[in-house]
């Protein structure tokens, strides 16, 4: 009997990064959005990423070769499948970052962008899941978010 080995997690090469790229800074995010602690979430959901991909060092901006940027520039929460009693059953989280990943060396924007990722979740039970809350599709979201930014911060070159 054979033995299949799976992973989710990002692996990386510490060639794809440029030698004098070692540390990062990720200051809080902004929040554009009326989502209490939104920002802080996801700043830590980055910090984390970084710390166990184990690339860059996560450091404080004065002593960083690189930082993460980003602004919180939506946040939804809506209705995504009614139940057959016409009840609201599955809801869709939404979240958008502009996010800018600059090079403090060489003083020049590496890479620029809008993510936009989401997350469904049920709130009442059904086959194959148990219900969830929003901040449990709010934090999937978020995972995704900093599993992207970390994949094209140090997969990108």
């Amino acid at each position: 009997m054979g033995l299949a080995l799976s992973s989710c997690g990002y692996t990386t090469s510490p060639a794809l990064l440029p030698t004098h790229l070692k540390a990062v800074a990720v200051p809080v995010f902004e929040n554009g959005t009326t989502e209490y602690t939104l920002e802080q979430d996801i700043t830590n959901a980055i910090v984390a990423r970084f710390v166990r991909d184990n690339h860059l060092r996560v450091v404080n901006e004065k002593s960083a070769n690189c930082v993460v940027r980003g602004k919180v520039t939506q946040y939804k929460n809506a209705v995504f499948g009614f139940s057959t009693a016409a009840q609201a059953q599955e809801y869709r989280v939404t979240i958008a970052v502009q996010v800018t990943f600059k090079d403090l060396v060489k003083n020049r924007e590496v890479w620029t962008d809008e993510i936009v990722r989401t997350a469904n979740y049920y709130v009442q039970s059904v086959p194959g899941d148990s219900a969830r809350t929003e901040l449990d599709g709010r934090k999937a979201a978020i995972d995704k978010i900093a599993d992207e930014v970390l994949s094209r911060s140090v997969e990108g070159w």
